[in-house]
C-alpha cells in the first residue's frame, strides 16, 4: 500500500510547515502530495508553488470543486500543471454539495451525476487535443447555444504533455462511486472503513462492468484520506479526531442533505450521526464532539500505540484502498511512516 500526504484545508493562512512536510514526504518515498479547496484557498496555486520544490512525488488535487471552474478552465489548469511538473499531475474532482455549490459558487446543484459525467468528458477532449471541442450536453454546451451565435469550436493552443491526465473522483454515495469506476482513473474516498469494503467493492464493480469502463479493479487507484495518530493512549488519540468528525457529520451540509453523515449511517452509526447533527446544528459543538464514540474513530482511522496500528493495518491492506493519504507536520509523517513500514 502506497502512502500520500494530504496538506488539507487552510484556515487563517497556509498550514504551518507545509513545505517541510512536502519535502519530508518526498524524502520518505511517499507516492503523492495533495491539496484541497472548498470556499477559501484554492487547490491549484499551492500545488504549483510547493510542488516546485519537489522532483518525483505526484501532485494531485483533492479536490477541485467542479462548480468553481468550467470544464475547459479546469482542463487548461491541468495541462499547465502537468507541463510544469513533468507529467506528475493528478486531477482530483468533486461535485461538493448544494450548500457550497449554490451558496458559494452560485451554480445549480441538481443532477450532479450528469454534470460530473459531462465535465469529465469535456476535460478529456480538451486534453486529448484531437480536434476543436464541441459538446451538446444537458449541463454544458460548446459552443454556447443561446449566446451571440458567434462562438466557435476551439482547440487548445497548448499541446498536452500527455494525451491523458489521470482523473480521480471524490465520491461517497454508491452511485457516484460507481461513476468513478466507470469514467475515471481513481476514487478519492473521505471516510473509508475496512468494515465498509464490501459495500464499496459492489459499487465499484457496478461501474467497472458498464460498457466503455476505463479500468478494472486491478488497475484502478483508490486514495483514501485516513487519519493516523501514533499515541500510547487510544482515547487521547481519538480526541484529536473527534472535533473534525463532529464538523463533517453535524455541520458540513444541510440537515436534509449531508453526504458525510450518510456514510456513517451506512457504517452502523445512524443514531450517533443523528444526535451529532442535532447537537452541532443547535450550536452545541462540544456536546456533538463528545457524542462520537471512540469506536467510530477507530473504524475510520488508525490510532493508538505502534503495535496496535500495525495489527490493524492488515485489515486496510485487504481492502480496495491502494494509497493511504496522511496529514500532519514533517515529524508526524516520519513517525507514521516508520510505524507503517
Amino acid at each position: 500500500m502506497k502512502l500520500g500526504y494530504h496538506i488539507g484545508y487552510w484556515s487563517s493562512g497556509p498550514p504551518e510547515g507545509a513545505l517541510d512536510a512536502i519535502r519530508a514526504a518526498e524524502e520518505l518515498g511517499f507516492d503523492s502530495v495533495w491539496t484541497a479547496e472548498g470556499y477559501g484557498s484554492d487547490a491549484l496555486t499551492p500545488l504549483a508553488w510547493w510542488g516546485a520544490a519537489t522532483s518525483r512525488v505526484k501532485l494531485g488535487t483533492n479536490i477541485i470543486q467542479m462548480s468553481a471552474r468550467t470544464p475547459t478552465a479546469t482542463a487548461m489548469a491541468a495541462m499547465t500543471l502537468d507541463h510544469l511538473s513533468g507529467g506528475r499531475f493528478i486531477l482530483g474532482l468533486g461535485a461538493s454539495g448544494p450548500q457550497v455549490v449554490e451558496g458559494w459558487y452560485g451554480q445549480p446543484y441538481p443532477r450532479p451525476l450528469v454534470r460530473t459525467r459531462e465535465y469529465v468528458e469535456i476535460v478529456r477532449r480538451v486534453v486529448a487535443r484531437r480536434e476543436p471541442v464541441t459538446f451538446d450536453g444537458e449541463q454544458y454546451q460548446l459552443p454556447l447555444k443561446d449566446g451571440t451565435g458567434l462562438g466557435k469550436p476551439l482547440k487548445s493552443t497548448v499541446h498536452p504533455l500527455r494525451p491523458e491526465i489521470p482523473i480521480y473522483l471524490a465520491a461517497e454515495g454508491p452511485k457516484n462511486v460507481a461513476l468513478a469506476a466507470e469514467i475515471c482513473d481513481g476514487w478519492l474516498p473521505l471516510f473509508f472503513s475496512p468494515k465498509s469494503d464490501a459495500f464499496y467493492r459492489e459499487a465499484l464493480a457496478e461501474g467497472f462492468a458498464r460498457p466503455g469502463a476505463r479500468h478494472t479493479q486491478a488497475d484502478f487507484e483508490v486514495a483514501a484520506s485516513v487519519p493516523v495518530i501514533v499515541h500510547d493512549d487510544v482515547e487521547t488519540a481519538a480526541g484529536f479526531i473527534k472535533p473534525s468528525l463532529a464538523l463533517y457529520i453535524g455541520g458540513m451540509g444541510a440537515k436534509q442533505v449531508n453526504f458525510h453523515k450518510d456514510v456513517f449511517a451506512r457504517l452502523g452509526y445512524a443514531d450517533v450521526a443523528e444526535k451529532v447533527q442535532e447537537l452541532y446544528l443547535a450550536g452545541r459543538k462540544d456536546e456533538a464532539t463528545a457524542a462520537i464514540p471512540t469506536s467510530l474513530v477507530e473504524d475510520t482511522s488508525l490510532i493508538g500505540p505502534p503495535e496496535k496500528i500495525r495489527a490493524e493495518l492488515g485489515a486496510w491492506e485487504e481492502t480496495v484502498v491502494t494509497t493511504l493519504l496522511l496529514r500532519g507536520d514533517a515529524g508526524t509523517l516520519r513517525r507514521v511512516a516508520e510505524v507503517l513500514s
